[in-house]
């Protein structure tokens, strides 16, 4: 595959519908160079999200057990084993991820993945860099969230590795939802010698 051709995966999550950030965020993308190839807006529903969200015991036991050494930080004592906690870390995603519309894209173009990754920042919204969409629009935290007993709301969703996008757009994209066409700037972006610009 031509490295032009590169897709990744994006969901705007409720919270950044509820917020009215769907067109900053999407010009942000744009503004890269990017191309969007698929664009929809729906309610996930909880089968899909779990395929999508569905973690290992491993991710839940790291998970859990950051959210053990938050509440001993904040004076709390856990009542749960590691496991426990990452399961209901998962449970808390499925339900944010539910519970109101989003707007899912695919992307394309050279190095999408970590571009978006870029454009979009860490996952916790606190410690994401100034200039990202998480930290320019979120100031919520892992231990905020761990406290309320909810997910943490960062906004948007990104593919992490490009070996995954796939897996992602499919859980969400049938394949004649999907567009290939051709931008003009992709001439000015991908093409070797610039040509036709004078004529």
């Amino acid at each position: 595959m031509k490295p032009q051709k590169e897709r990744t995966f994006v969901i705007i999550k409720p919270d950044g519908v509820q917020r009215s950030l769907i067109g900053e965020i999407i010009k942000r993308i744009e503004r890269t160079g990017l191309k969007i190839v698929g664009l929809k807006m729906f309610v996930p529903d909880r089968v899909r999200a779990t395929k999508h969200y569905g973690k290992s015991d491993e991710w839940c036991i790291e998970k859990g057990t950051t959210q053990i050494k938050n509440l001993k930080e904040i004076g709390q004592e856990p009542t749960k084993d590691a496991l426990a906690y990452g399961r209901e870390i998962v449970d808390a995603l499925l339900n944010y991820m539910t519970v109101g519309p989003v707007v899912a894209m695919v992307i394309e173009g050279a190095h999408s993945v970590s571009v978006v990754r870029k454009l979009v920042g860490v996952t916790q919204p606190m410690a994401s860099d100034v200039g990202t969409i998480r930290g320019d629009f979120n100031v919520d935290s892992y231990e905020t969230a761990n406290v309320a007993g909810r997910a943490v709301r960062n906004l948007i969703h990104c593919t992490e590795k490009p070996e995954e996008a796939q897996g992602e757009i499919d859980i969400w994209f049938s394949k004649d939802e999907l567009i290939d066409y051709r931008l003009i700037q992709e001439q000015i972006l991908y093409d070797v010698n610039i040509d036709g610009i004078l004529e």
